[in-house]
């Protein structure tokens, strides 16, 4: 598989869940990687074995999203090494402090739109200095992002905020060449749904729920007779939208959530 060969791709939150998901898969169809995490971040090893397990080079590097400056250096050191830069995905997100909107704290508040909304921007920014014609920005969003629920008030605006960000950079970057469309994952099955507080606001009427009774809630908002979809659902519609069997989509929104947003 060589939709990519030749190619290098900055994916930030590369350690783990869907992040490290999209780099197996981006290596596997021949892109390079630049693997960008927190510091301190002691899984993104994982991530770059992963990487070079299937015969591809994978630059990590150690950023914040809502740093620029360090940021804008890992991306700079990643393109130093491997030569050039293709591919972007902004991947790098949080799902935390559910609570009902008018409880929201300011702090849980702010982190939310800091890292999903400005760490987006933040990452954007750092890698158009190298893009080129012929360039993909691939923006991780979610349903939440297109549609309202309980609880997430903090999460779904910058879930939304972000498709905006992208429509924008898609009117601005297109007759550079340059494509930006957004992802939109229902419940992925990660540890950002499966654990215990999720799990909990997912199966009130249960004193203890388990991830099966959670499955069976989940299941019973979807089209198609699945709780939830893999990470490598999602990172198969970021490889399409990075190859050049998009080459002429962009400004657009691609769920995948087993029909979650459509069930009526």
């Amino acid at each position: 598989m060589t939709r990519l060969a030749g190619r290098v791709v900055v994916v930030t939150g590369a350690a783990k869940g869907m992040g490290r998901t999209h780099c197996e898969r981006l290596a596997d169809e021949g892109a390079e990687v630049i693997a960008i995490d927190l510091p301190g971040s002691t899984d993104l090893a994982d991530t770059v074995k992963e990487v070079e397990y299937r015969g591809r080079r994978c630059v990590p590097a150690f950023a914040d999203v809502r740093d620029p400056g360090s940021l804008t250096q890992a991306v700079d050191v990643g393109v130093e090494v491997l030569g050039r830069l293709d591919i972007i995905v902004a991947n790098a997100g949080i799902y935390e402090s559910l609570s009902p909107s008018w409880e929201l704290t300011e702090d849980a508040w702010q982190r939310s739109l800091d890292v999903n909304l400005t760490g987006v921007l933040h990452t954007i920014q750092a890698g158009m200095r190298h893009l080129t014609a012929g360039g993909s920005v691939v923006v991780i969003s979610s349903t939440n992002g297109l549609k309202g629920t309980p609880h997430t008030a903090h999460y779904t605006a910058s879930k939304h905020a972000v498709v905006g960000l992208a429509r924008t950079a898609a009117n601005e970057l297109g007759p550079l060449g340059i494509r930006v469309n957004t992802v939109h994952p229902g419940a992925v099955n990660t540890g950002m749904i499966l654990n215990p507080d999720v799990i909990a606001r997912l199966r009130p009427d249960l004193e203890h729920p388990t991830e099966q009774d959670a499955a069976e809630a989940l299941a019973a908002r979807t089209l198609l007779p699945v709780p939830w979809v893999e990470a490598v659902d999602i990172s198969n519609a970021v490889v399409f939208l990075a190859s050049d069997e998009a080459r002429y989509i962009t400004g657009t929104q691609l769920v995948v959530d087993a029909g979650l947003t459509q069930k009526a």
